[in-house]
């Protein structure tokens, strides 16, 4: 007979007659295991587990930081010579820093900062902030080993944030009071120096700016911050190669609805904050315009953009080359050339998506690649090639997301993919071999779909060959000139590993293992893929199991799903990933914890398995979910199917509601974080997107209806016990979301828990883990009828 997963303390609670109360001097063991693995604790007991590389501004090496539990390291590669090297010996770098600074430094522990390699591929620079506040600036010669400490440097150019600056360097584009403003490069330096320079010279480029219709308005502002008060800001926008000329989307926010959360904590009176914000099917929304700049006349052009209400435009951007990262300004340049760049333009519904051009000139955009499709679509970004006369561009058109080769004018070459898999993204493109490189998954049939792999396939469709090896999610990086790839790659169950591999995948070197000696000493184990089938019985789920570090198989544990519905992304991860308070640091509180994707989960599989969810957003998941806990439960005898709990945050906690409601007999708790569970009052682009809106013409008047199932209706089906956790100014997913599913609760008669956290948004901040606290209490009190709830113990 299995034993009941209860501790002795418990046991002599029960038979004092309360299951709740615990001995203010007594602990319980659950909670002492979870306490070895806070976030704090997490923070010392590993460190690095891949490599970022920087790539140098000239040939092919890079540098990159590691750290382990002796430190952090600095390295530089030589791909070419399979080399790797310590950038400087670490104690003599501590050493010349501590006579310099004046602070005690150890090489373990040393405060580099903002370290950029130089053009010559051999001077490094940083900085060091001393204990006095001060900051010091260095130049260091990797070739020759001197550093140098650069006085001079200390009173030279500050950063600022607000300039666009021109590939060429001769403009800076930046915004003011709502307008468009432009300098030279040379009167930005002097800005660096000081702002209030008198000799500066200020070029207004527009005077029509005005409040939710002006240049330089950051997302998601407060109405209450002022933008008329003459300070500098960034502006949005892609800069022509050739830098004559600049093009911005400007946004008309005018229309949209105020929204507002009240910020209690505000000193000496609580605030109202007010936002711009649309929710779904409303008719105000957002004007989109396209305005052209030429930076040599100073003058403006607004392009004819116009094919379908409440339309949206995305520019078509640049991917910054690897050697641009070390560099101090790196323009944003659009996609094309110096005369044509590209954009999208997309209607509401996103059923009809538009790849357009211009052409310096022409008084429209004209659109040279059109997606059609009766459900919302996806985009990836364009590759422009051969001079600007061919374009590979990313569809689902087929059911599966693949590559095409188009000529500028957007006629078909050929398709360069083909399958029933799924085509991520485009990593690289070597014009000269004409050869693509792109990240792919779902093509090895007996791997894990989810695991993303580098591949190569020449542009007439010939020649495709997979480059990374191995049983593994692969997060790689390839060079400029596709010679080189850093690939750093692990499955959930792995310790993370990174290589360096040659264009045709042969592995060059080993770079790195992550250092998991105190996170293995603490007594953590790996958590254990697992795959079941959806409730369709045909299509395979995969998922992730985590137990207790101090398991007991003969033991039985309730077990909780922390779920999440998509559809842009599940709940589950694929590579290695550090310790959650959501899953394995919740398991050490004595639960089995999952995650597992649904059908119209994650977007890295077939459009069709994207898609299921479509238009019934609050329900398509559950059955699902609920079908692979009882297979689950089937499997392994250490699962109490009677003590099941769920949880998730935004849209996994309105699906941990809905779930509560829907299979109440299954569900026996939830704790259900920042739930959109009212639809009609999220934002319009999350819930038109993947719900969907049906765009209706009457007299040739549009409009758009919106209607979709919410928790609010299916309250009063509530049983078991809900624990509601909203930040009180989340300006992403509203409190009122919240509030709506009480009411209904309230007015049904029902019982329910609920925090409220003060000043958190839609992430929680610095309560999180507070929050990961009472969570723990209220699984524990309600699926092991014991908690240290009522102790009111300090949480370190």
């Amino acid at each position: 007979m299995k034993k009941l997963f209860i501790s002795a303390v418990a046991l002599v609670a029960l038979l004092l007659g309360s299951n709740t109360q615990t001995n203010a001097q007594e602990r319980l063991p659950e909670y002492l295991q979870a306490e070895k693995f806070t976030q704090a604790k997490l923070n010392t007991m590993l460190f690095s587990t891949g490599i970022d590389p920087h790539w140098f501004q000239k040939g092919n090496n890079f540098w990159y930081t590691y750290k382990t539990n002796e430190g952090v390291f600095w390295y530089v590669v030589t791909p070419s010579a399979g080399k790797q090297e310590l950038l400087f010996d670490r104690e003599e770098m501590a050493s010349q820093l501590s006579q310099i600074v004046q602070d005690p430094f150890i090489a373990e522990n040393l405060p580099i900062r903002e370290l950029k390699a130089k053009e010559d591929g051999k001077t490094f620079t940083f900085e060091v902030k001393a204990s006095t506040d001060s900051t010091f600036h260095f130049s260091y010669d990797y070739t020759t080993k001197e550093l140098i400490h650069v006085k001079d440097k200390e009173k030279e150019l500050k950063r600022l944030s607000w300039g666009s600056v021109s590939p060429d360097k001769k403009y800076v584009v930046y915004a003011k009071d709502l307008n468009l403003y432009k300098m030279s490069y040379e009167d930005y330096q002097k800005a660096r120096k000081d702002e209030k320079d008198t000799t500066i010279v200020e070029i207004q480029l527009t005077t029509d700016g005005v409040e939710h219709f002006g240049y330089g308005m950051p997302h998601n502002r407060l109405n209450t911050d002022s933008l008329l008060d003459g300070k500098k800001r960034s502006a949005y926008g892609l800069w022509s190669p050739d830098s004559k000329h600049f093009v911005t989307i400007l946004t008309d926010n005018r229309a949209v609805k105020d929204l507002w959360v009240i910020n209690v904590m505000s000193k000496p009176r609580p605030t109202l904050e007010s936002y711009k914000y649309q929710m779904p099917g409303e008719k105000e929304s957002p004007v989109e315009h396209l305005i052209l700049f030429d930076m040599e006349n100073n003058t403006k052009k607004e392009i004819d953009t116009y094919a379908f209400k409440d339309q949206t435009l995305e520019f078509q951007r640049r991917t910054p080359l690897k050697k641009e990262r070390d560099m101090e300004f790196r323009p944003s340049i659009w996609v094309g050339d110096n005369n044509t760049f590209y954009i999208n333009r997309s209607s509401r519904d996103l059923y009809r998506i538009d790849i357009c051009a211009y052409t310096i000139g022409q008084d429209t955009l004209v659109p040279i690649i059109k997606e059609r499709m009766n459900t919302y679509q996806e985009t990836r970004g364009l590759k422009v090639i051969n001079n600007g006369t061919e374009l590979i561009q990313w569809s689902e058109r087929d059911g599966w997301a693949h590559l095409y080769l188009y000529d500028n004018q957007g006629n078909l070459k050929n398709r360069i993919t083909k399958g029933a898999w799924h085509v991520e993204d485009i990593v690289s493109v070597d014009e000269k071999a004409r050869v693509v490189y792109f990240k792919a998954n779902g093509m090895n049939e007996n791997e894990n779909p989810y695991y993303e792999h580098l591949y190569r396939i020449n542009l007439d469709g010939k020649g495709l060959k997979q480059i990374t090896q191995g049983d593994y999610f692969h997060d790689t990086e390839v060079d400029d000139d596709a010679r080189f790839i850093v690939d750093n790659y692990s499955r959930v169950n792995t310790i993370p590993r990174t290589s360096l591999l040659d264009k045709n995948g042969k592995e060059v070197m080993l770079l790195q293992e992550a250092d998991f000696s105190q996170l293995f000493a603490a007594g953590y184990k790996f958590p254990e893929p697992f795959v079941v089938k959806a409730a369709d019985g045909v299509t395979d789920l995969y998922g992730v199991m985590y137990k207790p570090f101090n398991f007991d198989s003969t033991a039985l544990y309730p077990i909780i799903d922390y779920v999440y519905p998509g559809p842009q992304v599940e709940a589950t991860t694929y590579p290695f990933t550090r310790m959650s308070p959501r899953t394995d640091r919740l398991a050490q509180a004595g639960f089995i914890v999952i995650t597992v994707g649904q059908r119209g989960g994650h977007p890295s599989r077939s459009k069709w398995y994207h898609n299921f969810g479509y238009g019934n957003m609050r329900d398509y998941p559950l059955a699902d979910h609920k079908y692979a806990i009882e297979q689950l439960a089937n499997r392994h005898s250490f699962i109490d199917i009677d003590r099941v709990g769920i949880h998730g945050h935004s849209g996994g906690g309105f699906m941990s509601t809905a779930a509560m409601c829907q299979y109440p007999d299954f569900f026996k708790a939830a704790v259900s974080c920042a739930g959109n569970h009212d639809n009609n009052i999220y934002n319009r682009w999350w819930s038109e997107t993947h719900h969907g809106v049906k765009e209706k013409v009457v007299k040739g008047d549009t409009t758009f209806v919106y209607k979709i199932s919410t928790n609010p209706q299916i309250a009063a089906n509530l049983k078991g016990h809900l624990l509601l956790v909203h930040g009180d100014i989340d300006n992403n997913v509203h409190p009122g979301n919240t509030m709506r599913v009480v009411d209904a609760l309230i007015r049904a008669g029902k019982r329910f828990d609920m925090l409220i956290l003060p000043q958190q948004r839609h992430g929680f901040g610095n309560m999180n883990e507070y929050f990961y606290w009472r969570m723990v209490d209220f699984f524990s009190e309600h699926l092991k009828g014991q908690s240290e709830k009522s102790v009111n113990i300090p949480r370190r």
